[in-house]
């Protein structure tokens, strides 16, 4: 087990005000209708190209966690990414749009997530009529940066925006030199263009989990104690839940997993532990977070805060609040995680009727035989 002081448990949690925005993260950030954008970087870099953005957290989580905060009509422009991109709609209304000139369109409302696939050219609007709030999440510690359209490099020189083949953005009214073609990434030809794969609104609605999408269905071991039986709904990958019955609507390689989970006032989850690092951010407030073996450290979360816990380290969570708190849970690796709940607690759930089978699942003591044969 990992043991965490109050004060590094507390250094991990970034409250919602301290997330600090960068308005010129990215190349297109004089273009009208874009320039309104504010970029933070909660966990790691993302891909920023602006020496000024601020990383609240820049330890390697093998994800980087971000996120875009825009006035109504304001556009992220068309870029590519390498890595795995998921966006999490915490607030508003927002038109995502892909394709080699955002020619389809998917609207995402609070509690969608949508995830868009590398290397096609994707960029979002808020449709809304409020300013929106908008999570991400992307694969890897190093995602590579992005690839803007072709229309947005050649238009930001006229603002004296220019990209680095470092993917370091230059901007010569602030003093930049400006560069040679040499020093700028090119941007891509239209041969190179037309090879990029193209999804169908069939096949990207597939990609995406809406709020009506949800399968919540109890989560873990403890589903029959006292003030237990927080309910999962996956999202992407094989994440921690114990439920046998669940799958993730969204399959293939992230680098992550990610879920809902909803505990309602009075109800927990017993302490565990989990050999990857765990980023929970909560749509509510109401959420308190007590940390060893002990429970001596504890954390109160508020609605859209952002609390990192190491792998190893014990957990336990409590809905202390009048108000169901649905919080997401990212997870790094893609393989199934196997949250080791303490043995009293493996105990109580025993003498209740469950335990977990092989695979880490939830099943009946009745019908899990005392197998001996096992491989040394």
């Amino acid at each position: 087990m990992v043991r965490i002081s109050q004060a590094d448990a507390e250094a991990r949690q970034v409250k919602r005000s301290d997330y600090q925005s960068c308005t010129v993260a990215f190349i297109d950030c004089k273009k009208p209708g874009s320039h309104l954008k504010q970029n933070y970087s909660i966990i790691g870099p993302g891909v920023t190209s602006s020496t000024e953005q601020v990383i609240n957290l820049p330890e390697a989580h093998g994800f980087n966690i971000g996120a875009a905060a825009m006035p109504p009509g304001i556009t992220n422009n068309l870029h590519i990414h390498f890595t795995a991109e998921v966006f999490m709609v915490y607030d508003g209304e927002y038109t995502f749009r892909w394709g080699p000139n955002g020619e389809n369109e998917f609207i995402g409302r609070p509690g969608d997530i949508l995830s868009v696939p590398t290397w096609i050219y994707r960029g979002f609007v808020n449709s809304g009529e409020n300013e929106g709030w908008i999570f991400t999440t992307l694969g890897g510690d190093n995602t590579g940066g992005v690839i803007f359209h072709p229309d947005i490099i050649r238009e930001a020189a006229n603002y004296g925006l220019y990209l680095s083949k470092d993917n370091v953005l230059i901007d010569t009214t602030n003093g930049d030199p400006v560069p040679s073609k040499d020093q700028c990434i090119d941007p891509m030809s239209a041969q190179d263009v037309a090879k990029l794969r193209a999804y169908s609104p069939e096949e990207m609605r597939r990609r995406a989990v809406t709020a009506d999408d949800r399968d919540y269905r109890p989560g873990f071991i403890d589903v029959g104690l006292d003030g237990c039986g927080a309910e999962i709904a996956p999202v992407i990958g094989h994440g921690i839940s114990q439920n046998r019955d669940h799958i993730a609507r969204i399959n293939n390689p992230h680098g992550f997993s990610m879920e809902w989970l909803r505990v309602k006032p009075g109800q927990g989850v017993s302490p565990f532990t989990l050999d990857e690092k765990m980023v929970v951010i909560p749509r509510q407030s109401g959420v308190q977070i007590s940390l060893n073996d002990s429970g001596d450290v504890s954390l109160d979360l508020g609605a859209w805060d952002t609390l990192s816990i190491p792998g190893g380290t014990v957990r336990a969570l409590k809905n202390v609040g009048d108000e169901v708190v649905e919080l997401l849970v990212i997870v790094s690796g893609d393989h199934q995680k196997r949250p080791k709940f303490r043995s009293h607690v493996i105990e109580a759930a025993h003498r209740e009727g469950f335990v977990l089978d092989a695979q880490g699942y939830v099943a009946e003591a009745h019908l899990i035989p005392n197998y001996g044969m096992v491989a040394e």
